[in-house]
């Protein structure tokens, strides 16, 4: 009941997402120029929707910079993914690679039927464990299976192109950019509820049987947050397992992620004797 409530409700968001522009669009060409024009505003707006729902996995890969991870050069996490994704009930997502050393990993796309992507940074694949990294995809494969990865990749995508028509400004960068990032950010939050993180944590720990390696690799990036430089567009924070962004400045605006001790209490709560278990072993 609660996913068929979650996917509804994400649907939903996405659906005001294109109705609302072209409404609006359609209304100010009928005051522009009658009904034929208010006609091409409307169309315009549900093409460009159209698309973005279409390549929104191509979109949001594009947007980080990532390149498609080919099956032999990971035979095994190819063969991890798509047994998490039958388990999961999801249709196994298209696999990225984030060349860099920082540890993250992201997903973006349709939701569950297909459309989506997944990608892993190298700097998680050199450091996470087996079980790290089976807990992390399982997070990602639990924001396909509840359609959050559809409002949190157009969310993305407006916002970055909210922050990024600052640049427009010339020497008025500065200033458009103090209005902007706060009406992108804004934007964000109205959509985006933290929740969705806590209900993605707790899929993934039923999806691996255990929730501590979701647990143990959270502490991982936090761990990584301290030792290794990170910089990108803040608009794409929701698409990422955790925040990688140092929250401060711009970026401190978009943070959509709870606190990751507080995820990481949630997880081990869930298995409660789970300290009289390691002293055991």
């Amino acid at each position: 009941m609660r996913q068929a409530v979650a996917v509804a409700t994400n649907l939903t968001k996405v659906w005001l997402l294109l109705a609302i522009p072209a409404a609006l669009m359609g209304f100010a060409g009928w005051e522009l120029g009658g009904y034929r024009l208010s006609i091409l505003f409307a169309g315009s707006v549900v093409l460009l929707g159209a698309a973005l729902y279409w390549y929104a996995d191509r979109i949001g890969m594009g947007i980080v910079g990532a390149r498609e991870f080919l099956p032999g050069e990971a035979p095994a996490l190819h063969a991890a993914v798509e047994s998490l994704a039958a388990r999961a009930g999801v249709a196994r997502p298209r696999l990225y690679l984030l060349g860099d050393g920082y540890p993250r990993a992201l997903s973006a796309g349709r939701g569950a039927g297909g459309g989506s992507a997944l990608a892993i940074s190298t700097g998680l694949l050199g450091v996470a464990t087996p079980a790290e990294l089976e807990g992390v995809v399982a997070h990602e494969l639990a924001h396909l299976r509840r359609r959050d990865v559809l409002v949190q990749t157009v969310v993305v995508v407006i916002a970055a192109a909210i922050v990024e028509a600052s640049r427009v400004g010339g020497w008025l960068q500065r200033s458009l950019l103090f209005v902007l990032g706060p009406l992108a950010a804004s934007f964000v939050h109205l959509l985006l509820s933290p929740k969705r993180e806590f209900d993605a944590d707790r899929f993934a720990a039923e999806l691996c049987g255990s929730p501590h390696g979701l647990a143990d690799a959270l502490l991982r990036l936090e761990q990584a947050m301290e030792l290794v430089a990170f910089e990108a567009s803040p608009a794409t924070e929701p698409l990422y397992s955790t925040n990688p962004f140092a929250e401060e400045g711009l970026a401190s605006l978009f943070v959509t992620h709870p606190p990751l001790g507080e995820r990481v209490q949630r997880l081990r709560a869930l298995d409660p004797e789970w300290r009289e278990k390691l002293r055991a072993a």
